[in-house]
């Protein structure tokens, strides 16, 4: 895992033309400022990222590579956290309290937080869109996930940006592809199954600043469509989000290739 965190990294050096690298982590997030993070596999999902934070006044643009993920399927994602000095972190087997193999939702949010922000396809971004499943995007046939996105945010994200970290929902235990309810019912919506909205990997900011990422993104807004949408969109398998990712992302996959 050492390894592939270094492998990451050396990709972005090699991209002068998009990030200049920080001599130094600022106090906070800087105006231009752009942060790497890794994505973790919780709950033996199998499921890692990688994922660029770039900060632009109160604009942030959230771009992901994620893979290992429910192919087909909807991943809820969210950045969990607090921005008024909170300690919180992405959580590990302890957290699962009744020891049934799974940390739930409802089991990890103590580490990691309540959402702070829903990162959306499109509209809304707030905490009422966290299971808004249709605007929540896709893993393709092979459960890989591309994600790109721009969005106003307050002050005090924009500030402490730092201090919040990811989480994607979405595992498939019995890997019969799909989700099921061998787990039982979602605390969070007894019609979702657990796995639907189980976190499959979380991952915090790397530390230091890796310097400046170009403004904007494929998309901007954080429109007013709120609530918890479409339950039923987790049953079935939608169109993967369309758009490319960038270089940082052709780069970063080639370097899958090279590693495979």
């Amino acid at each position: 895992m050492k390894a592939k965190r270094t492998a990451r990294f050396a990709v972005l050096a090699a991209l002068p033309t998009i990030f200049a690298l920080a001599a130094a982590a600022p106090a906070s997030a800087a105006p231009g400022s752009a942060f790497q993070i890794n994505l973790e596999s919780l709950n033996n999902s199998g499921a890692t990222g990688t994922v660029m934070l770039g900060v632009n006044g109160t604009q942030l643009t959230v771009k992901i590579e994620a893979d290992g993920l429910t192919p087909g399927a909807p991943h809820a994602q969210h950045l969990h956290g607090s921005t008024e000095g909170h300690n919180f972190h992405c959580p590990d087997a302890s957290a699962d309290a009744d020891g049934d193999g799974i940390v739930t939702t409802t089991e990890a949010v103590p580490m990691y937080g309540d959402i702070n922000i829903s990162l959306t396809t499109e509209g809304d971004t707030s905490a009422k869109s966290g299971l808004a499943v249709d605007r929540m995007p896709n893993a393709d046939s092979t459960g890989h996930l591309s994600y790109e996105r721009t969005i106003a945010v307050s002050q005090d994200v924009a500030d402490h940006i730092q201090d919040l970290h990811i989480v994607q929902h979405g595992i498939d235990p019995n890997k019969n592809g799909k989700y099921d309810f061998g787990k039982g019912k979602s605390e969070l919506d007894p019609k979702l199954p657990q796995e639907a909205t189980a976190p499959t990997d979380c991952g915090e900011v790397e530390g230091a600043s890796v310097g400046a990422m170009p403004a904007g993104g494929v998309e901007t807004g954080s429109g007013s469509t709120a609530g918890i949408e479409s339950p039923a969109m987790f049953g079935v398998g939608g169109v993967t989000l369309a758009g490319a990712a960038g270089a940082w992302f052709l780069a970063r996959r080639r370097e899958q290739g090279q590693e495979g």
